[in-house]
C-alpha cells in the first residue's frame, strides 16, 4: 500500500489531501467488444465562395457505406458571368467595340444584334461592312446562332 500525497491550489489557498493506492491482488482483465458502433460517416467539403465578383457556383456531394466513405467538391465557371464581366472592363477602358464583340460571342446577343440592324463588329468592320463580312463568313457566327443561320441558310436555297 502507498500513500500519495496530492495538493490543489485555488485562489492562493493551498487544499492537501491524502489518497490510498493498492496493487493489484489478480492479474486478470476485462475487455469490452462493440458491435453496434456505427461507421464513421463521409462529409461533403462546404466550399464558400462569398465574393460576388466571382463567376464560379459551388457543388459538393459525399456518399457513406458501411465499408468506404467518399466526399468530393467542385467549382462551376459560369462562361456567360465571365463575358459579361469583360465587356463591362472593356467598355469602362473606352473600348467600346472591343466590347459589343465580347458580348457577341454569345449567339442571343449576336442575333438580337442582327435583329436591330446593327450588326456585330467583324475584324475590325463595322456597319454595312460588317454586314456584308458575315454574310461572307456565315461559318465565323456563333454556332447557336437561330436567326443569322437561319437567314443564311434561307438565302443559300433561294440561290440554288
Amino acid at each position: 500500500m502507498k500513500k500519495l500525497i496530492a495538493g490543489l491550489i485555488f485562489g492562493g489557498v493551498t487544499m492537501l489531501y491524502t489518497t490510498f493506492v493498492f496493487a493489484a491482488d489478480t492479474n486478470t482483465t476485462a475487455t469490452t467488444v462493440i458491435t453496434d458502433k456505427a461507421p464513421p460517416t463521409a462529409s461533403a467539403p462546404s466550399i464558400v465562395i462569398n465574393n460576388s465578383d466571382v463567376c464560379k457556383s459551388a457543388a459538393s456531394a459525399a456518399i457513406q457505406t458501411q465499408i468506404f466513405g467518399f466526399a468530393s467538391g467542385i467549382t462551376v465557371t459560369d462562361e456567360n458571368c465571365e463575358r459579361l464581366k469583360l465587356a463591362r472592363s472593356l467598355y469602362g477602358m473606352g473600348m467600346k467595340v472591343a466590347a459589343v464583340s465580347m458580348l457577341c460571342q454569345d449567339a442571343r446577343a449576336f442575333d438580337a444584334m442582327w435583329m436591330a440592324g446593327t450588326p456585330c463588329p467583324y475584324e475590325g468592320t463595322i456597319g454595312d461592312d460588317a454586314k456584308t463580312a458575315w454574310e461572307n463568313n456565315p461559318d465565323d457566327a456563333p454556332n447557336d446562332s437561330k436567326i443569322f443561320k437561319k437567314k443564311h441558310l434561307m438565302n443559300m436555297k433561294e440561290e440554288s
